[in-house]
């Protein structure tokens, strides 16, 4: 189990779904076939001392390749990633014009990467290597326009603001609000003014 965890968190691609499969050049393809024939041969020969230390490595091996090819694929397909980010987008501007947030709650990986029609962990790679920010940072961010609206245009406490942008505990989007902009909620209206 620990394992299986390891292996999920280093490389994430075990998350992705069948869909999100990795496009390979030829020359890549040449490199895992390789691989694959340099495993084999390593399964058909009579086990000695270094038997599992040469099998284990050619796996590492073939999971580094994996992940770089992965990473790669993200830069190299950028055009056609471009409408799933768009997608992206599209959903949390919709989510917070709307004020989705007040009935719904904030938006979560996991309920953006489902309209969007991938693994949440496949998103959160593609937007990692494309924008340099994760999928919770991008959320974060677009939370952060309808709090400092509401904090210029309104006369609402902080913890009703909290609480209509989606936040369990007022105190939860004051520590939010402080990490996003170097100011508390407080701060920021007598800035205003």
């Amino acid at each position: 189990m620990l394992f299986a965890r390891l292996c999920r968190k280093r490389y994430g691609f075990f998350s992705y779904a069948v869909a999100e499969a990795l496009f390979l050049s030829d020359i890549e393809k040449r490199t895992i076939s390789k691989l694959f024939e340099t495993i084999e041969e390593e399964l058909n020969r009579p086990i000695d001392a270094f038997s599992q230390d040469v099998f284990v490595s050619q796996i590492a091996l073939l999971l580094q390749y994996s992940n770089r090819f992965y990473n790669r694929q993200f830069i190299t397909r950028k055009p056609e990633l471009t409408d799933t980010i768009d997608g992206f987008q599209e959903i949390l501007q919709a989510h917070f014009e709307v004020d989705r947030h007040l009935y719904q709650g904030i938006p979560s990986p996991q309920d953006i990467a489902g309209k969007l029609g991938v693994s949440k962990r496949y998103l959160a790679d593609m937007l990692k290597a494309l924008t340099g920010k994760t999928t919770r940072q991008h959320i974060q961010l677009k939370l952060v326009e309808p709090a400092k609206e509401l904090l210029a245009t309104t006369s609402l406490t902080t913890a009703e603001i909290a609480y209509r942008l989606g936040f369990e505990h007022p105190q939860s989007f004051n520590k939010f609000f402080k990490q996003k902009t170097d100011l508390s909620p407080r701060n920021f209206r007598e800035n205003l003014n």
